[in-house]
């Protein structure tokens, strides 16, 4: 690619945001939270703070499974939808839910949404232990797989610094606290602007 397309693509990016999808369960919905201390506001006002232009959809629905987010999943995306991060599977493990399922329905979204060329950035989920190590083996693996089967990037924990420190979870232990959507952000935020940054870099 030449210097001045180069030069187009940014200008093309900077001038059009890109349309995000958030697709996901009370973690991105905001469970407890004013909507603009959910994970989706948050994150387009840190993209934003980079220069990185979004028009962010919360698509989280509090209690949904990755199943529930297959069945959905053609009615949440707007036609227009040019990138989906993908965060589910949370309920599932706590659940006890069967591996398979889980895995079954996580592939059918990324199927889905590679079909109609929209990139994808796969959110990771660890088991609680209470199920045992061969379940948390079983279901932690569903995620580099896919990630590695699909070729998608992949953010292996989205909860990565908040899960288990009680003064970044509400009372309940399982959702951030405002704080905690906070450092979660900042954790995935450099993940997020490399995805976006190979998205904007597809629009030529």
């Amino acid at each position: 690619m030449s210097g001045a397309s180069v030069a187009q693509t940014a200008t093309v990016a900077a001038a059009k945001p890109i349309k995000l999808v958030v697709l996901g369960d009370s973690l991105s919905a905001g469970y407890g939270l004013p909507a603009a201390a959910a994970f989706p506001a948050r994150l387009q006002k840190a993209l934003q703070d980079k220069g990185i232009a979004t028009e962010m959809v919360n698509a989280g629905v509090s209690g949904d499974t990755a199943s529930g987010g297959l069945a959905r999943l053609d009615w949440s995306l707007p036609k227009d939808t040019e990138a989906v991060i993908v965060e589910l599977g949370a309920n599932d493990a706590l659940r006890g839910t069967d591996p398979k399922v889980t895995r079954e329905a996580l592939d059918q979204i990324v199927t889905k949404l590679k079909a109609r060329n929209i990139a994808v950035l796969l959110c990771g989920m660890y088991a609680p232990p209470n199920y045992g190590t061969q379940y948390a083996a079983q279901f932690n693996a569903i995620y580099p797989e896919l990630a590695k089967t699909y070729q998608v990037p992949l953010y292996p924990f989205f909860l990565e610094g908040v899960a288990t420190i009680a003064k970044l979870n509400q009372a309940d232990g399982l959702h951030p606290t405002a704080a905690g959507v906070d450092t979660v952000v900042k954790n995935i935020l450099p993940t997020v602007e490399a995805f976006l940054s190979t998205v904007a870099g597809q629009r030529s």
